[in-house]
């Protein structure tokens, strides 16, 4: 079995990253990234760039892969990707989840996996989808099961947290790992029990060990038509799970990290920091109002009044912590932007775009040759963190090397 890939939503070319870094033996065949609604495809823009010597840009890698024919996709190994996730995500309002205008590629990756059939998947959303939407908790993920469970494929999830592990950035993401009934792999995993996959035999146990919180697990069989599913199905997903043949077990974990030594928002600062990153005094009581604590006095759209609090954020953010999670607000004048305290001048300053490279494991200028700040704030924003995916790629490595 070769080490073959195609990468959907590509971004910036974190899921390539990952697995490229863990061995030159996987090859790209295909990969496609459009933003709609974009005159400027900056993020397809980078990519190309960075990648197109080494393969699997075709004239259909910037096009609505809606509207890409199937025929066009080559047959492949393993197919990834971090489908867009703006309709799950708890930093964007009014979510809903698969019904929504993003919501609804879901469909085109499992079109492309029903013709193409990989071995394996791997796939990256926000942990917000196992809740998803909030009137009909778990309906988004079910419904995803339940398509995986149809065309043929046991899967197996977990959320992580990188900084757990000793990466940079409290970044908490859901990762999906798909294997195809057919392979070896899933013939010798499902000789064991459910709680053994979670813990000790599962792609997740193997890189990123966990510990299990209390004994207590939920089950449920998931075998209902998808439109039932969508109209009636609600359940508990926890951050850790499994499914075999629509029996699904899922638990709540710790993680036992790191499995590196841990790193800090501290090690990945630049110095010689040009001037228009820094804070000045007249902006400065902004920063502060915005950072800090609130109770304010709303008027709901019925004409209850009620008080709306926030508590505060660190500000500056501690240098001798991981970073927080970054949005794609993050080159705004945002609650949620990162401002530390510049090493050399004890200024205040947001962080540039090659230390948001750095939060999320990219090479030093991969982006910013390619756009300008706000556009790589933004793709970062967007990006998944790279050592993670590297992480999962040696292990899918290994697992290929066996069948």
């Amino acid at each position: 079995m070769k080490k073959t890939m195609i990468e959907l939503f590509a971004g910036v070319g974190g899921f390539r990253l990952g697995f490229e870094g863990s061995s030159s033996e996987w090859q790209t065949l295909f990969a496609n990234q459009w933003e709609p609604n974009k005159k400027n495809q900056f993020a397809y823009n980078c990519y190309e760039n960075n990648f197109k010597d080494k393969g699997g840009i075709t004239a259909y890698s910037n096009t609505d892969i809606s509207k890409v024919p199937v025929t066009e996709i080559p047959k492949t190994t393993v197919l990834v990707g971090g489908f867009p996730c703006q309709d799950y995500s708890v930093a964007s309002t009014g979510a809903t989840g698969i019904q929504g205008k993003k919501g609804v590629l879901w469909w085109e990756i499992e079109k492309i996996v029903k013709e193409k059939k990989p071995s394996f998947i791997l796939l990256e959303n926000v942990d917000r989808l196992l809740k998803s939407p909030t009137n009909q908790r778990g309906r988004d993920f079910g419904i995803m099961l339940a398509c995986l469970n149809n065309l043929g494929y046991g899967v197996e999830w977990r959320v992580i947290n990188a900084a757990d592990f000793g990466f940079v950035q409290r970044r908490r993401r859901t990762f999906i790992f798909a294997f195809n009934k057919k392979t070896k792999y899933s013939k010798k995993l499902i000789k064991n029990e459910s709680l053994e996959i979670i813990t000790k035999k599962g792609i997740f146990a193997k890189k990123f060990p966990i510990s299990i919180e209390s004994s207590l697990s939920h089950s449920i069989e998931i075998k209902d038509d998808l439109q039932k599913i969508s109209d009636e199905f609600k359940f508990s997903f926890e951050n850790s799970g499994i499914m075999i043949d629509g029996n699904i077990t899922t638990i709540n974990t710790i993680p036992i990290g790191p499995i590196k030594e841990p790193s800090v928002l501290g090690d990945i600062i630049q110095t010689d920091v040009d001037e228009k990153y820094f804070l000045n005094s007249e902006t400065l009581p902004k920063w502060e109002y915005m950072k800090g604590g609130k109770a304010i006095e709303r008027t709901s759209k019925e004409g209850f009044k009620y008080i709306f609090r926030e508590g505060g954020i660190a500000f500056p953010d501690p240098l001798d912590r991981p970073a927080r999670t970054m949005l794609t607000s993050e080159g705004s004048s945002n609650r949620s932007t990162h401002i530390i305290k510049d090493k050399e001048t004890n200024r205040l300053r947001k962080l540039t775009p090659l230390e948001c490279e750095r939060i999320n494991g990219f090479p030093d200028n991969w982006t910013t040759p390619y756009m300008t700040d706000t556009q790589t704030y933004f793709c970062m924003g967007n990006a998944l963190v790279v050592p993670v995916v590297k992480e999962l790629a040696d292990e899918i490595g290994k697992i290929i090397d066996k069948e």
